[in-house]
């Protein structure tokens, strides 16, 4: 049986507009999340990034990965089943073969602008070793269109014949990426790339700091997924293995805000640096309404800034749903989505994490 929803009569008053974070809280959250944000893994290849989020975990819990390569924490005991996921791979590119000029032909790894790459420094991960190379631009004599659909993305480690590039350890298949860097800006402002979805991966850390098992009236799953960019394939895994057990899910993941200068909005408006986002509709799920309502409920109550809006994009929450399992996914507000420079707001990470502690604790 699914858990009686929370009435909106429990409603308090609403929370601040910005967040109210102490400094400290800021600094432990950066100090997660800018190592998650250091590691690399696209889709197919987060070993790294799963290893840097169990060594993070508390020391008692019990992780396990199962055979897709997901991380699983399981606490409290008894029906429901409340799942958390947020997915640890990023995009990027694969080589997809050594040209005779030794350079490499890339095939990308989740949905990206190759134009954004191009000119920019390259690594190419062989599994033993990080090549350095660089995104190669185009000619100078070549159509600079962002709509120049010809354009063939490719990475040069300095070699000029297939067998030199080899001789690197460089095989077809392996994944590249660009060198990345967290970067702490003005105030509470932080830039970088992969904020999708390491910022759902530390705030999934940092509710379990924090989280007060005794307050436990079910079980709770939290789950660091693979393969989301890709389709979602570690958190179809996730939904089969738990089936109609799950009495919801939580898919903590970006919110694509049009909160940037260039942006229009009047659509998928959530300001940096006023909380959590509550994603009440996206491309791939909507939140039943009473169930919107009580995550807002929740919020109020523990006065943690919510904010509710609609984006585009996907969640792993969605693959539940032939399960008959809500989807209520949260996210926190991002500028420049799946670029090199994402923009994000420190203090949205406490609210989000904030948020999960007291949804796993309270509904």
């Amino acid at each position: 049986m699914r858990r009686a929803i929370l009435p909106l009569a429990l409603l308090f008053s609403a929370p601040p507009a910005t967040a109210q974070v102490s400094q400290s809280r800021v600094a432990e959250a950066e100090g997660i999340l800018a190592r998650l944000v250091q590691s690399y893994g696209v889709s197919g290849m987060e070993g790294p990034v799963r290893s840097l989020v169990q060594q993070q975990l508390p020391r008692d819990l019990e992780p396990r990965t199962d055979t897709a390569g997901n991380l699983w924490v399981t606490l409290g005991t008894g029906e429901p089943t409340v799942v958390f996921i947020a997915h640890m791979d990023e995009i990027g590119f694969r080589v997809t073969e050594i040209r005779n000029d030794g350079t490499l032909a890339l095939a990308s790894v989740g949905g990206l602008f190759p134009r954004l790459w191009e000119g920019r420094p390259a690594l190419v991960h062989t599994g033993r070793a990080r090549v350095p190379g660089v995104f190669m631009p185009r000619d100078s004599t070549a159509s600079l269109s962002p709509a120049d659909t010809a354009f063939e993305l490719r990475a040069d480690v300095g070699m000029s014949t297939k067998e030199a590039t080899a001789g690197l350890g460089i095989e077809v298949g392996n994944t590249v990426t660009m060198p990345k860097e967290f970067v702490r800006l003005a105030n509470f402002r932080a830039t970088g790339r992969s904020f999708d979805d390491r910022v759902g991966s530390a705030a999934q850390l940092l509710a379990l700091r924090r989280l007060d098992r005794k307050r436990l009236r079910h079980t709770v799953v939290f789950i660091w997924s693979v393969r989301e960019e890709i389709g979602l394939e570690g958190a179809e895994v996730v939904a089969h293995s738990l089936g109609v057990r799950t009495d919801r899910v939580h898919a903590i993941d970006t919110f694509v805000s049009a909160d940037s200068p260039l942006e229009l909005r009047n659509f998928a408006l959530a300001p940096l640096g006023r909380g959590a986002v509550a994603r009440a509709l996206d491309n791939s799920s909507v939140t039943p309404p009473a169930y919107l309502d009580t995550l807002v409920s929740v919020a109020r109550i523990r006065r943690i800034p919510l904010q509710v809006g609609s984006t585009n994009g996907g969640n792993d929450g969605s693959v539940f749903s032939p399960y008959g399992v809500p989807d209520v996914p949260v996210g926190w507000p991002l500028r420049y989505s799946h670029s090199p420079a994402e923009v994000i707001d420190l203090r949205d990470l406490v609210s989000l994490a904030d948020l999960i502690q007291a949804v796993a604790e309270q509904w």
